[in-house]
Formats: structure tokens, C-alpha cells, sequence
């Protein structure tokens, strides 16, 4: 029997905000973090690697509730744990002591998707495919057994989701066939437009990203009207009037507010309002959405759990579903919203961006595709060119498309070596500076 012999949690953080990368208008100094997870075996060369992203103080607190959560899966059968991945899941969240802390939110929520993006890397691991590839193989009615629909049922109910499933499975692999050849999944970036960029920067980067062969750019907004029209002014002149430009607010108007700054911003013809208000607020999203069409809204990336999502879907308060592949509880609450949005025909473009979430993302849009919806129309998935160099398998864009992954997991295990610089706060790089810093982590 191969069985999983310890649990290994990490606080592991990176100084991004000494460069204003990941500066938007209500996060200005973000150090990019993960809770990182190791399923430790009794295999040589087998292990399960998850995380979930934050961006810096607190992070502690979410790795150590990754390691209560993960505390029961020591002593358990690999070959068990591979075969009911969501038997696996519903144990774990069956925790009315750690759940009763959220339930299914906040620190507790991200820290469970942690521990089961972990899981789910060891499965794939142990089959020896990539997770994308190990999704698409797997039946409707693993699939289905797989998924939470707990709270679901009222809007999809487990013979709805098989049905679907079923009527996508025979032309899986030529979707896949098309991907290949069409050179991956397609993604826009968000690298060129952080707030704290200064104009020479912006236009460099704006500049590389269309010599990348992207055809879709993200911009922060919303900290000061004037500024945002002449940061959005210049990225209409560098990247002329053809290529999609979305803008994104990270949650800091009121409803009112979000409605009169993006009929301000109008002019720059923005394909989506990214996060226009408080992420929870569905009604606020459904009226920002209804005044300020054909503008499209986009929000999901806080969207703490598939319940959010469906009341969502049932208020149609948005056009573009972004969710995050750390903050739902992995795969197996991911799939119901998937799901759900396929039901509802709104296209899933995953939000990404922070440490390790575009490696996992990659592997998601591509089963989205494969298996789900079958559809790339007004569907693009974020990437940000930064921190892939800390991963063992990290993800790969051509001319603005994820290339799918082909390495067994989910592309979410870690160099050592990087682990050892950048834990918190005994690692090496943060040992050498925090006496003498006062970043936003001390």
C-alpha cells in the first residue's frame, strides 16, 4: 500500500510590491503569497502539491488552517484517495469544526482549497497525465460523482449536469485536436496595466504585449476618474482600436458610482467591467450590468463559493463568469460551476494572475473547452508574466494561448529552492531583509 505520510504547509511569500506589480485601487502593495501544501508519500518521486493565493499578511493564518484541514488524509491508501477523489472531499469538508469557522468562506474556504488542489494534483500524478488531460478522460458519471452540488439543486441537479456531460463526450477529442492545432487556449494579460505603472511603463508594456500577439488587455481603474482616462487613452493609442480592452475596478465603487465611472470610461469601448462592486452583492451587479450594457460585466475572482455563483446566474448579473481556481474548493466545486454557467450560457473566463493560479488555470479553460462547453466564443483566460519561474512545470503562452500542459499534476508543485528563499518569515530572502523593511508583510 502506498500511503500519504505527512503534511507539509508553507507561508510563502514574494516582495511584488516593491515593483507596484499587482497594484490596482484597492490593493496597492501587494506581496504575492501562497499557502503551499504538500501530500507527502511513502512513494519515491510521489507527492500531491496545492496552494491557494493571497497576497500577503495573513497567509499564516491560512497555511496553518491548510494543515488542520489536510491533518486526516495522513495514513490514507494513495490508491483509495485516487479512485473517489470526491468521497475524499465531502469527508474533509464533513469537518463541522473547521467548516462552522466559514462556512465555505474567508481564511478556512481558501485554506481547503488548498489541501484539495493538493489532492488533485496527486491523482493526476498518480496517473501519470496532466490534469486537464485526467478530466477529460474520466467519465460523465465520474465527473458527476465528483461534483458538490450541495445547495445546487434548484438550478442543476445531478441528471441535468450527466446529460450534458454525455452530449459533449463523443467529440472530446476533436476539441482537443483543435486546440493543438489552433497552438492552445486563448489569454489575455493583465501585465501592462497594473495602477502603480508609471506612463513610460505602461507604454512598454502595453507595446510588448501586442508584439506578444495578444489580442486582449486588461487595465486597473478606479482609484481617480481623470487618471483613468488618460492611462485608458494611451492604451487605445498604443494598441489602436481593434484589440479588446477590458478594465477592472477591483471591487471599490458603491453601485451608483460604478455605474456613472464606466459611462465615463465608455469611450474607450472597454469589453468588460471587471469587479465593478462589493463581490458579494449580486443585485448591485445585476443593475450595474442592466445600466451600463453593451459594456459587459465581469466578476467571480472573490466569489467566495458555487452558491455566489448561482444566485449569480439565477439575477443575471453577469456576462463573464472569472472563477478563481484557489479560492472555490478545487476541482470538485469548480466543476459545479462550470457547470451551472454552461447551463445559464455565460462563458467562463477564469480569473488568474497570482502565484501559481495561471498553472492552474491552464488546465481548467482546457477542460472547460474539451468537455463542458465546447465553446471558445467570448472566452479568454488571464495570465500575468510573472513569479512561473518558482515552478517546477511552469505554464507556457505562444502568441497570447496557453500551450496545454503535458507534465503528470497540476502544474502546482514548487522549486525547493524557491520555498526555502521565500517562506515567511525564516526563509532566506526574508531573513536577510525584514530587520530593515517595512514592506507590507512585516
Amino acid at each position: 500500500m502506498t500511503a500519504i505520510t505527512a503534511i507539509r504547509a508553507h507561508d510563502v511569500r514574494f516582495p511584488t510590491s516593491l515593483d507596484r506589480d499587482g497594484s490596482d485601487a484597492m490593493n496597492k502593495d501587494a506581496d504575492y503569497s501562497a499557502a503551499y501544501v504538500v501530500l507527502e508519500t511513502d512513494a519515491p518521486g510521489l507527492g500531491g502539491y496545492g496552494l491557494t493565493f493571497t497576497i500577503g499578511r495573513g497567509n499564516d493564518l491560512v497555511t496553518e488552517s491548510a494543515r488542520q484541514w489536510a491533518l486526516p488524509l495522513v495514513g490514507r491508501d494513495v490508491d483509495d484517495l485516487c479512485r473517489d477523489p470526491g468521497s475524499v472531499y465531502r469527508e474533509l469538508a464533513a469537518d463541522s469544526q473547521l467548516r462552522w469557522l466559514g462556512p465555505e468562506k474567508g481564511v478556512v474556504h481558501l485554506a481547503f482549497a488548498a489541501v484539495m488542489n493538493a489532492v488533485w494534483d496527486l491523482v493526476a500524478r498518480r496517473a501519470g497525465k496532466p490534469l486537464w488531460r485526467l478530466l477529460t478522460e474520466m467519465t460523465p458519471e465520474e465527473l458527476v460523482a465528483a461534483t458538490d452540488f450541495r445547495y445546487l439543486t434548484d438550478v442543476l441537479t445531478p441528471a441535468e449536469a450527466l446529460a450534458m456531460l454525455r452530449e459533449m463526450e463523443p467529440t472530446r477529442q476533436l476539441r482537443i485536436e483543435r486546440l493543438h492545432r489552433r497552438g492552445g487556449y486563448p489569454c489575455y494579460t493583465t501585465s501592462a496595466g497594473w495602477l502603480g505603472y508609471d506612463d513610460d511603463k505602461l507604454r512598454r508594456r502595453l507595446k510588448e504585449a501586442m508584439d506578444a500577439g495578444y489580442r486582449h488587455v486588461k487595465m486597473k481603474v478606479g482609484q481617480d476618474i481623470d487618471d483613468d482616462i488618460r492611462r485608458l487613452s494611451i492604451a487605445r493609442e498604443v494598441i489602436g482600436p481593434d484589440v479588446n480592452l477590458m478594465i477592472d475596478a477591483n471591487q471599490v465603487w458603491d453601485v451608483p458610482q460604478a455605474i456613472e465611472w464606466v459611462h465615463r470610461l465608455s469611450e474607450f469601448r472597454p469589453l468588460w467591467i471587471e469587479e465593478p462592486t462589493s463581490p458579494d452583492d449580486v443585485l448591485g451587479h445585476a443593475a450595474i450590468r442592466a445600466a451600463v450594457a453593451p459594456i459587459g460585466v465581469a466578476t467571480g475572482e472573490h466569489g467566495m463559493n458555487r452558491v455566489l455563483f448561482k444566485q449569480m446566474f439565477q439575477a443575471s448579473a453577469l456576462d463573464y463568469c472569472q472563477l478563481d481556481s484557489a479560492r472555490l474548493a478545487s476541482v470538485n466545486e469548480i466543476l459545479a460551476v462550470y457547470l451551472m454557467a454552461k447551463k445559464f450560457d455565460v462563458p467562463v473566463c477564469p480569473h488568474a494572475g497570482g502565484v501559481g493560479l495561471c498553472e492552474m488555470v491552464q488546465h481548467l479553460s482546457v477542460f472547460d473547452y474539451v468537455a463542458v462547453s465546447g465553446s471558445l466564443d467570448s472566452r479568454v483566460t488571464e495570465y500575468v508574466d510573472h513569479l512561473h519561474e518558482h515552478f517546477a512545470d511552469p505554464c507556457i503562452v505562444v502568441d497570447g494561448h496557453y500551450v496545454p500542459p503535458e507534465r503528470p499534476g497540476y502544474s502546482t508543485q514548487m522549486i525547493e529552492r524557491s520555498v526555502a528563499e521565500f517562506t515567511y518569515p525564516g526563509g532566506s530572502y526574508w531573513r536577510s531583509r525584514l530587520p530593515a523593511q517595512s514592506s507590507g508583510t512585516s
